[in-house]
């Protein structure tokens, strides 16, 4: 059977798993979907539905929008937020709870510096106006 180009979005489920250190099985068994569909959306045979990559997305423990960028479903308009989300909640080496508090304080940095700082209101006419001298030409 010929690929079907339907994106990077198996190769980057492969690669999710392998640093979750899920085998094929084990995702197939957490996401509910059998092990040879899986293997198929692996190896860019299948095209899986949104409601499928959410599955896959819980049960890898990474954000589904992340998944439906991949597979061009969705904008690359927020795609770097959605990858360090991604990072964040797949390093096995942090607890679940630090994984959330690194995702609130990565958030609250984002709308900090997403606030557009109001201009200040520039008075045309200066506070202390320097005025030009006016020049009178000379009495004879």
């Amino acid at each position: 059977m010929a690929s079907l180009n339907v994106g990077n979005v198996g190769e980057y489920l492969r690669e999710q798993r392998r640093n979750a250190q899920l085998s094929l099985r084990q995702l197939a068994d957490a996401a509910g979907v059998s092990n040879p569909y899986l293997s198929q959306i692996e190896r860019g045979l299948r095209k899986p539905s949104a409601e499928i990559l959410q599955q896959l997305a819980k049960a890898l423990r990474i954000s589904a929008e992340t998944l439906y960028v991949q597979a061009g479903m969705l904008e690359e308009r927020d795609r770097d937020e959605l990858e360090v989300h991604a990072a964040i909640l797949a390093d096995p080496t942090i607890n679940e709870r630090q994984k959330q508090v690194l995702i609130q304080i990565y958030e609250s940095f984002r709308k900090e510096n997403a606030v557009v700082e109001e201009p200040v209101p520039v008075d045309p006419t200066p506070a202390d106006p320097v005025r030009p001298k006016t020049v009178r030409p000379a009495r004879s």
